[in-house]
């Protein structure tokens, strides 16, 4: 058996599920623009830069989920798929995912943002298994809090592995393994697996996989039927399929 790890926020989605979600937010007047809106780009800009304290940012985005009752919240999320999420998603993910999934692999989409806003995207993208950072739940509303281990950075690797021993998997149980990402955020766990990808990666990525000789891909090409027949190849030669 072989494992497939797929990043999410702008790898699978040519964009991002955490920022799009703020924004959302500040267009249904449930968050002040003026106050949310510039914190929202500030985080985003330190996760591009690697800098992002990752406590910092969940306090601040999963506060909104604590403010609202789960039917308002399920009910803009609906909303929020359909107007955000369904646009963003790369017309070259659905085949790559497809790819893995007819050749057997385990498929896990592992991503920093929350499960609340994650889920249903992995449900839409054909992927029945989400490591994503936890949002704190009593009586089925939300505190605003994290709950366990974040998904981020170097933590990415301890909640897999915590998911394939609840699965009763290790890194053994895989002949060989992939990893699909486009941030530098995500180089401890590209370094972990026999298959590191780079999906349209940000420049320290880019620079990092070409020294390293690491496939560089796009997933945001028309048609997908030609990154099937052409990239998604260039990538998985270097298993001896």
């Amino acid at each position: 058996m072989n494992l497939a790890l797929f990043d999410l926020d702008n790898t699978l989605l040519a964009g991002d599920s955490d920022f799009e979600w703020g924004q959302f937010l500040i267009e249904q007047n449930a968050l002040d623009r003026e106050l949310h809106e510039v914190r929202n780009l500030e985080f985003y800009e330190q996760y591009k830069a690697g800098t992002l304290d990752i406590h910092e940012f969940l306090n601040f985005q999963l506060k909104p989920l604590a403010r609202h009752p789960r039917s308002q919240l399920d009910a803009w999320r609906r909303e929020f798929m359909i107007k955000k999420i369904q646009p963003l998603i790369a017309p070259g993910a659905y085949k790559l995912i497809e790819k893995h999934q007819l050749d057997g692999d385990l498929c896990i989409i592992i991503t920093a943002t929350n499960r609340f806003v994650t889920a249903p995207i992995a449900q839409a993208l054909g992927i029945d298994n989400l490591i994503a950072t936890e949002p704190e739940q009593k009586n089925g509303e939300f505190t605003g809090q994290v709950s366990g281990i974040p998904c981020f950075r170097e933590r990415k690797i301890t909640r897999l592995e915590n998911w394939l021993d609840e699965h009763n998997l290790t890194w053994l149980s895989f002949l060989q393994s992939w990893f699909y990402s486009d941030s530098l955020n995500d180089l401890p766990l590209l370094a972990k697996v026999t298959h590191p990808v780079a999906v349209d990666p940000d420049e320290t990525l880019r620079n990092h996989a070409e020294k390293n000789d690491w496939p560089i891909i796009s997933l945001r090409q028309e048609p997908a039927s030609d990154f099937h027949a052409n990239e998604a190849s260039a990538v998985l030669k270097i298993s001896g399929r």
